[in-house]
Formats: C-alpha cells, sequence, structure tokens
C-alpha cells in the first residue's frame, strides 16, 4: 500500500460465518493493527488489516455503511461490495469510540468525495447551461435572463435576415453571437 494510514488502531477482527450470518468467525488470532487509509488516486477512504502480509480487512467507506457500536469494546459494519460484515473487538471502549469517530468522519469525506465526483460528471455531460439554471436557486433567474436574451437577440437576427440586400458577411457576426447565448 503507497498510501501512508491516516488513523490506526488494535483490534481482534472477526468476520461473519457466511453460512449461518450469525456467528462470528475471528479472521486474527490476536489483535492485529486495523487502519484507515485515504487512496488519493481514486479518492477512497479505506479501512484495511493485515495479518501478517494477508489482507483480512479491505473495506472501502461508502456513504452508506454505518458502524454499530454492539457493545461496550464491539463495532461491526457491512461491507456490501466484499458481502459480508466485519466485527472488531477492542482492548477498550475508548479504543472502540475513537474508531467509530473516524468512521463517521471519513464516511462523511467518501460522500463530499461522491457529490463532488458526480458534479463533476454531470458538469461534462449535460450542455452548460442547463447547469446554469439548475445552479441558480431563485426560480426567477433563469426565466428572466432567458426573456432578456429572447428580446435582445431575436430582434437582431430577424432584421439582420429580412435585407436580402445586405452582403452575407454583416449577418455572421450576429448569427455567431446569437448562437453563443444559447448555449
Amino acid at each position: 500500500f503507497r498510501e501512508q494510514p491516516i488513523f490506526s488502531t488494535r483490534a481482534h477482527v472477526f468476520q461473519i460465518d457466511p453460512n449461518t450470518k450469525k456467528n462470528w468467525v475471528p479472521t486474527s488470532k490476536h489483535a492485529v493493527t486495523v487502519s484507515y487509509f485515504y487512496d488519493s488516486t481514486r479518492n477512497v477512504y479505506r479501512i484495511i488489516s493485515l495479518d501478517g502480509s494477508k489482507a483480512i480487512i479491505n473495506s472501502t467507506i461508502t456513504p452508506n455503511m454505518t458502524f454499530t457500536k454492539t457493545s461496550q469494546k464491539f463495532g461491526q459494519w457491512a461491507d456490501s461490495r466484499a458481502n459480508t460484515v466485519y466485527g472488531l473487538g477492542f482492548s477498550s471502549e475508548h479504543h472502540l469510540s475513537k474508531f467509530a469517530e473516524k468512521f463517521q468522519e471519513f464516511k462523511e469525506a467518501a460522500r463530499l468525495a461522491k457529490e463532488k465526483s458526480q458534479e463533476k460528471m454531470e458538469l461534462t455531460s449535460t450542455p452548460s447551461q442547463e447547469s446554469a439554471g439548475g445552479d441558480i436557486q431563485s426560480p426567477l433567474t433563469p426565466e428572466s435572463i432567458n426573456g432578456t436574451d429572447d428580446e435582445r437577440t431575436t430582434p437582431e437576427v430577424t432584421q439582420n435576415s429580412e435585407p436580402r440586400a445586405e452582403p452575407t458577411q454583416n449577418a455572421l457576426p450576429f448569427t455567431h453571437r446569437y448562437r453563443f447565448h444559447s448555449h
């Protein structure tokens, strides 16, 4: 892992029994380091725990994940991508609270990152006029902008297209300008 951990703690790691979905199966024989990582290339936060060289947790935090404290020293969260539930047993209540706090923090960061990337996608996929209209909260503004645009540009265009005697170069700047307005 290239990234540096942004928060580390020690805990016993468990995973839900895939067959019963009720019993916890310990995936580490003893307490191991559980760390939060930020993957800057993919802009995601992950929880990673290694037992020796084997990753026993590699869970990407998504905005809809929830970390639940099920007892004073035990917490769990479901990872739908890994199709499992991870459980962590801490040595003290303080460690559990700290971990839960960070989970909340990075989940919020993940939500913001997701919103940002969605905005980016929307900006590239929709014409700029639409996103500009969408960003303006007041319903009056887009209409009044369009209204003034129409009033201002339509007469210009009709004036220029009516007199056929005029050379066409004169009409060009206007059509350009009109086209620019409508986008």
